[in-house]
């Protein structure tokens, strides 16, 4: 027969007291109860002053217990702060700013939708529309909603703040992590925490993928926008490296809806200076553009092979397309995981851990716009 509540609650009392914090999900199991019952019950007991209630942990208010000696409040206290920063984040609200939510940013959303949900936090979504005084707007919603962090995508369209495009970030006091965005050395936004692709890796590797292959005069064609400089840089410092003729010129540069400037550039490449692979940044221009150059005689993969950049559609063109890989989740996941982290410190009065910089490793997935045999998944 279950305890009566006032039994319930004293064993609640006697287990956070002895151990100085615990999860509700492990009080739970203890007493035999749902998370459900055993949550109204840290409601009640909190509301008396009898316990705290810390993101998903029970804590123990201190200072008043006999049977605490100076070893268990230690215990206590690190128990509390194990508890903070492994715990469940439960009824945390992290709102999430991106331009949109198709590409890159679908898979980006869902990881870090999955990461929040895991740990009894909710997402809450803001699109600017590629807008850039649309960030702003959209966190001011967010923030009055409930918010307590920011993961942010801004709509800068190089990928990093200019004439401070930043400010408003650093104006909203509240831990903020950016999302597939840096900022440069001496911006204030580069003390943010961030999260993002190495898209510099991945057009290295994309190179010395066709360099393996035994190409030895590459291009590259590439959108303009937030990630053309690091897939260039990336490009441009492979080709250096591996010692590949000059293909004579940077990669050519696209501007949004520019097709034809680019299979002229390819077919030029390819005719004039010998180019036999290319580097095409994103699935959907490759797709555009094989059947052009195709209808100009130059063919995928026998005349040009070719390598896309982001994987979201490759594997369903008609000559399904060698891609790089960014991982998308992953980013997502990793982006939400740190802000919840800084999130539970400023809730435990902890010092913050050192801020972070992380750039995860996209992959290349081999399909048959290379040369490939045997094309991948």
């Amino acid at each position: 027969m279950r305890p009566h509540v006032d039994q319930r609650h004293e064993r609640v009392l006697e287990l956070v007291r002895e151990r100085g914090s615990l999860r509700v999900a492990e009080l739970a199991a203890a007493l035999g109860v749902s998370a459900v019952t055993l949550r109204r019950d840290v409601e009640a007991l909190a509301g008396q002053g009898r316990v705290r209630r810390l993101h998903g942990a029970v804590v123990w208010p201190g200072g008043g217990s006999t049977v605490e000696t100076r070893s268990a409040r230690q215990k206590s206290a690190g128990s509390a702060e194990a508890a903070v920063s492994t715990a469940s984040a439960e009824g945390v609200v992290i709102g999430m700013i991106v331009p949109t939510t198709a590409s890159i940013f679908a898979g980006i959303v869902r990881g870090a939708r999955e990461a929040v949900t895991a740990q009894g936090g909710r997402l809450v979504l803001g699109v600017s529309g590629y807008v850039d005084t649309e960030d702003a707007v959209q966190a001011g919603h967010l923030l009055a909603g409930g918010a307590q962090g920011l993961l942010v995508a801004p709509s800068w369209p190089g990928g990093v703040p200019v004439g401070g495009q930043e400010q408003w970030l650093l104006d909203r006091g509240v831990p903020t992590v950016l999302v597939e965005r840096s900022a440069p050395p001496g911006n204030p936004a580069a003390a943010l925490d961030r999260v993002r692709t190495d898209r510099a890796h991945g057009a290295a590797v994309a190179v010395g993928h066709f360099a393996a292959l035994g190409h030895r005069r590459i291009t590259a064609v590439l959108q303009d926008g937030p990630h053309a400089a690091q897939i260039s840089a990336g490009y441009e410092a492979a080709v250096r490296s591996l010692g590949l003729d000059d293909a004579r010129g940077a990669p050519s540069v696209r501007e949004h809806g520019d097709y034809e400037s680019s299979v002229d550039y390819l077919v030029d490449a390819v005719r004039e200076r010998g180019v036999t692979a290319a580097l095409v940044h994103s699935d959907e221009d490759a797709i555009v553009l094989v059947p052009r150059l195709q209808a100009r005689g130059i063919h995928v993969p026998d005349d040009l092979a070719l390598i896309a950049y982001d994987d979201e559609v490759a594997p369903l063109a008609d000559v399904p397309l060698t891609a790089v890989a960014p991982p998308k989740r992953a980013v997502g996941e990793s982006a939400a995981k740190l802000l919840l982290q800084r999130l539970a410190e400023r809730g435990s009065g902890r010092r913050p851990a050192p801020r972070q910089h992380v750039e995860l490793l996209p992959e290349l997935r081999i399909r048959s716009s290379c040369g490939a045999k045997t094309p991948a998944r």
